[in-house]
This record gives structure tokens, C-alpha cells and sequence, in this order.
């Protein structure tokens, strides 16, 4: 797993998992499924999430743990791009801490029973907002552990 800053309002962190591009994109986008891998113990964790699974449909994250002042972050957005299972790009902002609106793009390429997972997360205009938004590694890792758990 590597981080590469491609510019200064951006992060980039890729990962390989043993499994199926189309297997990965469904864990990605099932609420169940986000609520069961996003969350790292004592850090954070999923509680709820919402989906208009559609270009231009909106989407609702609620992160329980060391979020924000109140314990907690509601994370919105819209989906930009849907091409299952090769890339999924949707808004991002935390409305309530007064976070601008940036852009997270998932890519998958499979080739041999392993994926290669590279989430870009742009528009990160400020040092402030890249420090909020610097745990795609644990992120990636998570998704990984949770796929090839439960393949």
C-alpha cells in the first residue's frame, strides 16, 4: 500500500485485494456492507448510511468515533459516475463542520483473481481539510480485510 500525492489538493492511496473487481464495487455500495467493514476499532465506525444508487442520486454516511467536536460526522454527497465494477465517483463534504465540497473516485482494475483498488480523493483545498481526510489508508486496508474475509 503506497500513498502518492499526484497534487497538492489531493490523496492517493492504493492498495491490492485478492478478489473479484465486481465482489469489491458491491461492498462499496451495499449499505449493510459499508456498515459492516468501515469502522476501525477505538477510531471510527459506520453507524448509518443512505443511497440513491444512481448519477446524480445522493448519499449519507453517519461516522460514529473520533469525529468532529460532537463525536460524531454526517459525511453527503452526490455520485458523479456509477461503471460497475470499474469505477464509482461521487461528492464529498461534511456539511455541519463546514468542509467544501471535494470529489472521491474509486478505480478497480482486476486481472488474475487480484484487484487493484486506487481511491483518489481531490479538492482538498487546505492543509486543515487533507489532515481531516488522511485516513484512506486504514480505509483501503479495511476493505481488503473485509473482502478477502468474506470473499
Amino acid at each position: 500500500m503506497n500513498s502518492v500525492a499526484e497534487r497538492e489538493d489531493t490523496i492517493v492511496q492504493e492498495i491490492t485485494i485478492k478478489g473479484a473487481a465486481e465482489r469489491i464495487f458491491a461492498a462499496l455500495l451495499d449499505p449493510a456492507e459499508l456498515m459492516e467493514w468501515w469502522r476501525a476499532a477505538g477510531k471510527f465506525e459506520v453507524t448509518h448510511v443512505e443511497t440513491d444508487l444512481r448519477v446524480g442520486g445522493k448519499w449519507l454516511m453517519r461516522v460514529k468515533g473520533n469525529c468532529g467536536p460532537t463525536g460524531y460526522s454526517i459525511v453527503t454527497g452526490v455520485y458523479q459516475e456509477i461503471d460497475p465494477p470499474h469505477a464509482l465517483v461521487f461528492t464529498w463534504s461534511r456539511p455541519e463542520e463546514n468542509e467544501p465540497e471535494s470529489t472521491v473516485r474509486w478505480d478497480l482494475k482486476e486481472e488474475d483473481g487480484m484487484t487493484r483498488v486506487r481511491v483518489t480523493h481531490s479538492g482538498l483545498t487546505s492543509e486543515e481539510w487533507r489532515t481531516r481526510n488522511s485516513g484512506w489508508t486504514i480505509v483501503v486496508g479495511l476493505l481488503r480485510d473485509y473482502v478477502e474475509r468474506n470473499g
